[in-house]
């Protein structure tokens, strides 16, 4: 951390004797967070020449980026059929960044929104280390941690994040010892920045459910509240105290909640929510009652570009895209490739091993059934020969489609690092019929529920051996209309066996979200190995919808959580 001003440690003294009273003893000392990465000289410079910058100023926009660094295949909807192209690579992007710093130079700031240091291979067998210097070559000005950045626990979060040279922002990630809370935040809450005239104030959040999400061993250590805790108290002060005329809190809470906390009065003075984590397209602002919604999709296949025209410190007009990382517009940066190159280098004869070939796309983007998963649960169900094999509702994972010549598509050992970036251990469990009911109906109030604070980021949960109808738009509890397992209504009294990935940190009798399964067991097998011996017996696969997972009110190829508003995903 810079050493502080005397300039600085005057002015955070008037602020504690004049100010702080009005907002509340919460926020002594808050003001040393002010402008990460900038001295008070510079800050001062910047208020003295403001009559003198430009009247506009950029956000380029990047989040859950998962560690893809190569262009890849792109699922697109397009006239109710999905439609594959190439896009992102990291060496792409930089171009086009860099295009667009050079049209409003110093005016443009380069923001991402969290999830960059998990997703491949690269990333799982370094815990996010060897991306730490490509991070750096982008410049970026500010960074938000997603809800994978934990994946490593949280003292490598802390490592993998303290390396990057961008300021750092989460105002609800607390430290947490073992028996208590020490109150500390681990980032700062939020950072200003003087720029084309205006101050301007980034607030961030990412999503309070991680623990529940994901294996809770991955952020212990960690307390998390929701945004409406303390977002008003920092707007407040970012208007009142710190004279901010615009304002943006940058999170990562899925689509939904991001709407919800739009539509919440705590919100009210913020003027854009830059959002992140169920990998959307918001292609024109979604309108809530107190600021506007963006999301700019995943894997760096897609840059949002938020142009503000600024008048007396305010937003004036705004212009918004959301473009696409085409590689047919964008040379690829030649350093970011050496880059890459250098990060692969070390396990580049172990990725490029294909381990099977599939003759249909392989593609995770529907929040019902996709034939990615039911590929991986037919891999696991096969392999143990139980009623029932789960796989979480993940999102991560670039499509796999297939070349038009050979009529099939490689599925190589880094492209299961993508679909799989954590190597569990398979765990069986035996769990009645009336404990498979009242978990789906669970895991739909994690995906529906009404209220979007109470929703998880991932999609439905994915499954072998049941098919399962429900109706998204009934209560908690009743969603639910009838289950088959193997073909067969399923016995609230009958016992079936299930076998799903270990989560690190779950109680024994714990399997994905099922509470007290008889006769827990672990294998012996990672689910890597699985993958790789059911693609040797079983390839080449043709994985597709088969209908496991179907809704009344909805088609099979639902692509987004998010209802009642325009957006559509394309």
């Amino acid at each position: 951390m810079a050493i502080k001003s005397d300039n600085q440690r005057s002015r955070r003294q008037f602020i504690k004797k004049s100010a702080w009273a009005g907002l509340g003893t919460g926020l002594i000392g808050l003001s040393a967070t002010t402008a990460v990465g900038q001295s008070q000289n510079e800050l001062n410079t910047l208020q003295n020449d403001s009559d003198q910058e430009k009247s506009s100023f950029t956000i380029l926009y990047t989040s859950d980026i998962h560690a893809q660094l190569r262009t890849h295949d792109e699922f697109f909807w397009e006239n109710q059929r999905g439609v594959y192209r190439k896009r992102g690579g990291m060496a792409v992007l930089k171009t086009m960044i860099e295009q667009f710093r050079k049209k409003n130079p110093g005016q443009t700031l380069l923001i991402d929104g969290g999830d960059y240091f998990h997703g491949s291979a690269i990333a799982s067998l370094t815990e996010g280390e060897a991306l730490i210097p490509i991070l750096n070559a982008f410049n970026y000005d500010l960074i938000l941690p997603g809800n994978w950045e934990v994946v490593y626990k949280k003292k490598k979060m802390l490592y993998d994040m303290g390396h990057s040279n961008a300021a750092k922002i989460c105002a609800n990630m607390w430290h947490q010892t073992q028996d208590a809370d020490n109150g500390e935040l681990i980032y700062p809450p939020y950072w200003i920045k003087f720029i084309a005239g205006a101050k301007v104030g980034f607030i961030g959040y990412t999503d309070h459910l991680i623990p529940k999400r994901q294996s809770p061993a991955y952020s212990e250590g960690i307390r998390f509240t929701h945004a409406d805790f303390n977002v008003a108290k920092y707007i407040k002060l970012l208007k009142e105290i710190e004279g901010c005329g615009i304002i943006f809190i940058v999170t990562h809470m899925g689509l939904a909640q991001q709407v919800g906390l739009a539509n919440n009065p705590v919100v009210a003075g913020a003027d854009f929510i830059l959002g992140a984590d169920t990998h959307e397209r918001v292609r024109v602002p979604i309108e809530g009652k107190y600021c506007k919604v963006v999301e700019c999709g995943a894997f760096g296949s897609f840059l949002g570009k938020l142009d503000i025209e600024v008048e007396d410190g305010k937003i004036k007009n705004y212009q918004y895209q959301l473009l696409d990382v085409d590689p047919a517009k964008f040379a690829p940066d030649q350093n970011i490739l050496s880059m890459i190159k250098k990060a692969e280098q070390p396990f580049k004869n172990i990725l490029d091993t294909v381990i099977g070939t599939t003759t249909t796309p392989l593609v995770r983007y529907f929040v019902m059934e996709t034939p990615m998963d039911n590929l991986i649960t037919d891999a696991i169900k096969w392999k143990f020969n139980t009623d029932i094999a789960l796989s979480n509702g993940f999102r991560f994972c670039q499509p796999l489609n297939i070349d038009t010549a050979s009529g099939e598509a490689a599925i190589t050992q880094e492209f299961l690092w993508n679909m799989l970036p954590v190597d569990s251990e398979a765990k069986i469990g035996y769990v009645s019929g009336t404990q498979i009911w009242d978990w789906l109906e669970k895991e739909l109030q994690n995906a529906f529920a009404k209220d979007p604070s109470k929703r998880f980021g991932g999609w439905f949960v994915r499954f072998a051996g049941m098919q399962v109808n429900f109706t998204i738009g009934n209560e908690n509890g009743k969603r639910l209309n009838w289950v088959k397992v193997n073909g067969a209504p399923l016995e609230k009294d009958r016992l079936y066996s299930v076998v799903a990935c270990e989560r690190e940190g779950d109680p024994d009798d714990t399997l994905c979200r099922i509470e007290q399964v008889k006769q827990p067991k672990k294998l012996g097998w990672l689910m890597h190995d699985v993958i790789k011996e059911y693609l040797a017996k079983h390839s080449p696969v043709s994985p597709k919808l088969e209908g496991r997972a179907t809704a009344t009110d909805q088609p099979a190829t639902l692509l987004t959580q998010l209802q009642g508003t325009t957006y559509e995903f394309r």
